[in-house]
Formats: C-alpha cells, structure tokens, sequence
C-alpha cells in the first residue's frame, strides 16, 4: 500500500501547474468589454430594440457578433451603440464590416471617444483549461429592474467561468466548444483566458428540451476573428506568450535570488580558499627573503669587521714607513669599515616582518575586481540596451522591444527622467495622461536590471493616482539628492494605491550598447 502512496504523491508532483487567474486580471480585461445596444428612432422617440456584448480592438473599434446588429437590415431608422463598462457616456457607431458566416461584425464609433483595447491570445488553447465569460447577459439585467435607460449608461459586466471542453467546428466555421455560463445578451462578448487575454467571441449555447442534460457555450475561435479583422485591416493587440502568474514569477525569482546567494557565498569561500593558499605560499617566501637578507646583512657586518682590522693594520704599518699620505687613506677605509658593520647588523630583516611582508606580496599580486553585483555603481554606466528576459516576465498586453537606457549616479535616466531611491534600486511611477496603466519602472544598476511592473486599473484607481501625482510634481535631472529623495515618498504614496501584485512584469537584461 505505501508503495502507491509513494507513487500517487510522484505523479502529483510531477503533474503540470494550473495557472489560476488573478481577479486583477479578469477586472482589468473586462474594461475592454462593451454593451452594444440597438436603438430605434421610429415614431418621433427613442425606443432600445436590442442589446448584445462586444470588446474593443482598438480606441474606436468594437469587435461584436453579426447577429447582435443583424436586425439593423431590417430597419433604417435603427442605430447602434457602444455603451462602455466604465465612464459617463456611450457612442453611437457604425459597421464597417459584417460577416455572418462567422457571426463576426466590426463597429467603429462614430463620435469622438477612446475605449480600452483588449489583447488577443495566439497562441494554442488546450483542452480543460480555465476560462472566463465577460459581458452583459439580460436575466442578469432583469434581475436587477434595470430599464432601457440603465442599459444605455456605463455599468460593470458580469464574469462567470467555466473550462474549455474541446474546439468544434460548428456553421461552417471553427468555435470553442466550454462551460462558462451566457445568457442572452452575452453574445458577442470576450471569452478571455486565465491572463485575461481574449480566445474567443461568445457566440452561442446549446438548447435543450431535457432539463437533465449539461449545458455548453460555444465561442467564435481566435482563428476565425484573426482572419476577420485581417480582412478589416485591423492590426489588433496580440500576444503569443504563455499566461504565468505573479505568485509564479515571484517564487522563482526568489530561487533565482537563493541561486545567486549560494553561488555569491561559493565564490566567496573559494576566492578565502585562494587568497588563504597565497598567503601561505606569500609567506614561505617572505621567510625566505628574510632569511636571505639576514644573513646577507650579517656576512656584509663580518666584512666590515674584517676590513676594519686589516685596514687598521695596515695604517699602523705606512705609518712605521712614514707614508702618510697611504696611512690616512687606509684610515678612512677602517673607520667606514667601523661605521658600516653596526649599520650592516642592526639593519638587518626582523623575523616579525614576515607576516607584513606576505600581506605585501599579496596584494601586489591582486587585481581590482569591477563590476561586483553587490556594489552599486559609483559612476555613470555606460550607455545600455536592455533586452526582454521572457524566464522572468510576464507579458499580457505591452510591447516587449528593447530598452535603450542611459543611467547617471544621481538617478538621472536618459538625460530626462529623474528616479527616486528605494529599496530595489532606483524608480519612477508613470501614470500617463494618454495611457490606461500605471507602471512602476525600477533600474538596480548592480545588477544592471530593468523592470517594468504594470497596473492596468480602473477609471477611479487612475484618477487618484494622477492626483496624487500632481501634489508633486517630479524634479528635473541634476535638482539634488534632497529632491530625489522626496520624489521617492511621493512616488511611496502613489504606490501604495496601487493593487498588492501588477498585471504585468517586464523583466530586462542591461548591457553596454555595440
């Protein structure tokens, strides 16, 4: 029996990782998500025909079924409108391209207006994986005694969830067959994946007499909206990379962190280890050239010695022969010799020299060490290109090109833009007036690592962080260490607005521009 446990807990192991979907991240795609209303003008009033879902594709362009707007054909006094999920009006709009063989239209809006674009996923969807339904379905709406007028003004969608059952094609054209949960009005909404990238266009349910039998949603495939808006010549935003969580990136940023600890502390031991066996042969020559000049500065005494004897002897020799001039010579010649020996012995090596000795020897043989990652740059770096790491990133909707950086000790970047100090190196919160993100960029110029959190928030989050970033406003490059300092518990107020975890992580490797 323990045998099968064993196995049973191996196979768990050994099971791939189910990315779970962040809440963030459905919210955040569910701004892209409109109501797509039909309005008749006959009579003299105003009357709601209709509704249906959509997703924006670009500021001005709403992705929807056909079939929502297909009653149009039957009425030239009806108009179309797109109703965002947050704001304070809606936009009229008009088709530009129509497909019922795939239940595929094109809106684009007919009066000035800027809606959020979605983020459509290429890549390949499998079987049993989590997705979400995002849109307006009516018993929802009746639910709720909303009338004509309500369903004409920006309201929240409605999620529900459910996993891919299989692909199907289905009309003549491909759908993904799932089980998240439509009603009507839903059609033409986003089925997003776990990252809240769009998959697919809801399209429609299964019917069924049989209260026993399960029910199932289809989906208008990426393929089949791809083709489409190709055919529009719309350039949509897209993304191929796999859907990995922020809890995921983290824990493997802190192996990754663990990893360069242990191998920062194997370094360490084995440059201790070096520098011990150096030292070790440092000193044994050390002992030797103590040695050497000990004895050299003895034997330099004991000559001295000798020749202060045999010139001495020698002057008292010339003197008998009375040549004074070679007497006096050899005199001078004793009396260096007398002067020389004692300088010759007391200056010779102490045996207490040779540890000071080896410590020179050592450090004449090292070599400054640059570009240690646990010292920050005292210096303006060179000038770097930053280049993506998809290992350490997570990607749903920015583009993902290389980063030219120019960095300078003060935390001057690109000559422009001035960061704050922090506890992961240097940042700056950009909130945009033209974007709908926040992004916190950090710059660790130890490491040489670029990063990019992005916060894709709602109308009021992004309203309070654009006022907290008026009350002060950033220091130009070169305003001083004081200024960037209060840049930084701005920029701390700002931050702490923000979600716990970004949508988005765009993780970059510096290194010197060819």
């Amino acid at each position: 029996m323990r045998p099968l446990i064993l196995l049973a807990l191996l196979l768990l192991a050994l099971a791939p990782h189910r990315v779970t979907a962040d809440p963030a991240d459905i919210a955040a795609a569910s701004r892209s998500v409109v109501r797509v209303v039909l309005i008749s003008r006959s009579g003299g009033g105003v009357q709601l025909i209709g509704h249906g879902s959509g997703f924006a594709v670009a500021p001005d362009l709403v992705v929807t079924n056909a079939h929502v707007i297909a009653p149009m054909a039957e009425s030239p006094d009806m108009r179309v409108g797109v109703v965002p999920s947050q704001g304070q009006t809606g936009y009229f709009a008009k088709v530009v391209a129509y497909s019922p063989r795939n239940d595929l239209a094109l809106l684009r809006l007919s009066e000035k207006g800027s809606l959020t674009p979605a983020t459509l996923f290429t890549g390949a969807v499998t079987d049993g994986e989590d997705v979400y339904a995002v849109g307006y379905p009516g018993n929802v709406d009746q639910a709720q005694g909303l009338d004509p007028s309500d369903l004409m003004s920006p309201t929240v969608p409605v999620k529900t969830r459910g996993a891919v059952s299989a692909g199907r094609s289905s009309k003549g054209f491909e759908t993904i067959l799932h089980t998240a949960p439509l009603g009507t009005g839903n059609s033409g909404g986003p089925l997003l994946d776990s990252c809240g990238r769009v998959i697919g266009a809801n399209s429609f349910g299964t019917a069924s007499d049989s209260t026993a039998d399960s029910e199932f949603y289809f989906a208008v495939s990426m393929r089949e909206i791809a083709r489409f808006l190709i055919g529009a010549k719309v350039t949509p935003r897209t993304t191929g990379e796999p859907c990995r969580s922020i809890a995921e990136l983290d824990a493997l940023e802190r192996e990754r962190q663990a990893g360069a600890l242990a191998q920062s502390a194997e370094l360490q031991r084995a440059a201790v280890a070096r520098r011990d066996a150096a030292l070790q042969q440092a000193t044994r020559q050390a002992e030797l050239e103590i040695i050497t000049g000990r004895e050299n500065h003895i034997a330099l005494a004991g000559l001295a010695l000798v020749l202060a004897t045999l010139t001495g002897g020698a002057s008292l020799w010339l003197g008998q022969q009375r040549r004074r001039r070679e007497r006096k010579l050899a005199l001078a010649v004793a009396g260096l010799a007398v002067i020389a020996a004692p300088i010759a012995w007391f200056t010779r090596p102490s045996i207490s020299e040779i540890d000071s000795r080896a410590q020179a020897i050592v450090a004449a043989g090292e070599t400054p060490e640059s570009g240690s990652p646990s010292e920050p740059a005292a210096t303006a770096l060179p000038p770097l290109i930053c280049v993506f790491n998809p290992q350490r990133s997570r990607v749903t909707v920015s583009d993902t090109a290389d980063v030219p950086l120019a960095f300078a000790p003060d935390g001057c970047v690109n000559g422009k833009t001035q960061y704050g100090p922090g506890p992961d190196g240097w940042a700056r919160v950009l909130a945009p007036n033209g974007e709908d993100a926040v992004t916190v960029a950090t710059f660790d110029p130890a490491t040489r690592t670029y990063r990019q959190d992005r916060y894709l928030l709602d109308l009021d989050t992004l309203t309070k962080v654009r006022a907290e970033r008026a009350r002060y406003p950033a220091p130009a490059c070169g305003a001083g260490e004081a200024e960037a300092n209060r840049l930084a518990d701005s920029q701390a107020a700002m931050r702490a607005l923000l979600p716990g975890a970004p949508n988005e992580r765009l993780v970059y490797d510096c290194r010197p521009a060819q």
